[in-house]
């Protein structure tokens, strides 16, 4: 039965009610399931897992309490998340009349304030950064400072409310300040993210049960994490569910956890991370401190969750391809599906040891692959902005990934069931 947004996000926050029987009685009661503590879901782009964020996010208004709870902001939230609304924080100066070298401007709130200005953990986010970025590329927050604008008026800006980014030389020398790709940007935010959820972790981990102390943390109850590798190349993508995934794992509070992502092998990691049982832990993840589901669209347009059992593979590649045959029979094809087929090219011609996807398509003349074939690959595949709607396709672009599609299974020797 299909859901709205809004009951797959209480859905999430609800624990479950089963019937049991009581053997010695021979009648059924109902049981009180705890949630787990960590719920993957997988969904493709264009399904709505960005707008589902939001959803929950309002399950969870901020508390109110006495001036001593309200002292940090961070005290009244129950929830920390991170989605493309989250870069929405963030934004470039682009005013150059001056000059200007380019800086990346931080809008006021809680989790910056918090994270930089009350911890000081900016040497931190420059670490995480350049972990999954450039070493060499170097963040730089700013000191408080004052300066005249255009009408002769001073202003005051303060500290941690802008960043520069340079490539650092040797000799402690740097470059000028340069404006940095908008997947690079992308890691910095969520490196900010990331440092702040260490830190959380960390203090409520250190709270000490027969001599609890006030934290900032005291009333979260959820962290969503929705993609935050968007940009990343594989080996990058790795390391980071690695380390989402130990972090994670190492958290010793009541904080549940829901990640939802549309990347198949960021999906795939985190499952045999959360998924793997160490001598070390004192919980088994494999049960019910960990869940994977996939939300999936319903022809009516609804939504529902398909669990998945733990003990069965992710196997993404034959299930894209499944969907791309599903959408190309029933003639229900999307701007979205672009994007699996690129996915799918994408890892195939690393398996194959291509050095590009384009290598893979049809060829044209002079054995090139073809220009619109691969044109309408990447035009398709890519959106302005992570949450936009999918836009209609035209009969003809329905007719390209169709034969794309054909292609890459004929092609490249996909096995298929018959009978299927």
């Amino acid at each position: 039965m299909g859901k709205t947004l809004k009951e797959i996000a209480q859905q999430l926050s609800t624990p479950k009610t089963v019937q049991k029987t009581v053997p010695e009685k021979t009648k059924l009661v109902e049981e009180v399931k705890p949630l787990p503590k960590i719920q993957l879901i997988y969904a493709f782009n264009g399904t709505g897992k960005t707008r589902l964020s939001r959803e929950f996010k309002e399950l969870f208004p901020p508390t109110t309490g006495d001036e001593d709870t309200q002292r940090s902001e961070l005290a009244s939230k129950k929830i920390l998340y991170y989605s493309a609304f989250t870069e929405d924080l963030f934004y470039w100066d682009n005013d150059l009349a001056f000059d200007a070298e380019p800086k990346l401007l931080i809008r006021p709130n809680s989790f910056t304030r918090w994270v930089l200005e009350e911890q000081g953990q900016d040497r931190n986010i420059v670490t995480n950064f350049q972990r999954y970025a450039n070493e060499k590329l170097t963040p730089r927050f700013n000191e408080e400072y004052k300066f005249n604008d255009k009408n002769g008026h001073e202003v005051a800006v303060k500290a941690f409310s802008e960043v520069t980014f340079s490539l650092e030389g040797g000799n402690d020398e740097h470059a000028g300040n340069l404006k940095i790709s908008k997947g690079e940007e992308s890691n910095f935010i969520w490196s900010i993210f990331f440092t702040l959820l260490e830190q959380a972790i960390s203090t409520l981990n250190d709270v000490q049960p027969d001599y609890p102390e006030t934290t900032p943390f005291d009333n979260l109850e959820y962290v969503f994490v929705d993609d935050p590798v968007s940009s990343l190349d594989d080996n990058h993508l790795i390391q980071l569910a690695v380390d989402l995934a130990q972090l994670i794992k190492s958290n010793k509070s009541n904080v549940n956890f829901i990640v939802t992502t549309h990347n198949p092998l960021f999906f795939n990691v985190l499952c045999n991370e959360f998924g793997s049982d160490e001598k070390t832990e004192r919980y088994s993840w494999k049960s019910k401190w960990f869940s994977k589901s996939r939300l999936e669209k319903n022809e009516d347009g609804s939504l529902h969750l398909a669990e998945q059992p733990n003990d069965s593979p992710f196997a993404y590649h034959l299930h894209l391809i499944a969907q791309l045959e599903d959408a190309i029979k029933s003639g229900k094809v999307e701007k979205y599906h672009f994007n699996l087929l690129r996915n799918i090219l994408e890892k195939t011609a690393t398996f194959l040891g291509y050095k590009r996807w384009e290598l893979l398509l049809p060829e044209a003349d002079e054995g090139l692959s073809s220009p619109y074939a691969k044109r309408i690959v990447n035009f398709s595949s890519h959106s302005k902005h992570a949450a936009e709607e999918v836009s209609p396709l035209k009969p003809e672009e329905k007719q390209v990934l169709e034969k794309l599609v054909k292609h890459v299974i004929e092609r490249h020797r996909f096995w298929q069931q018959q009978g299927v």
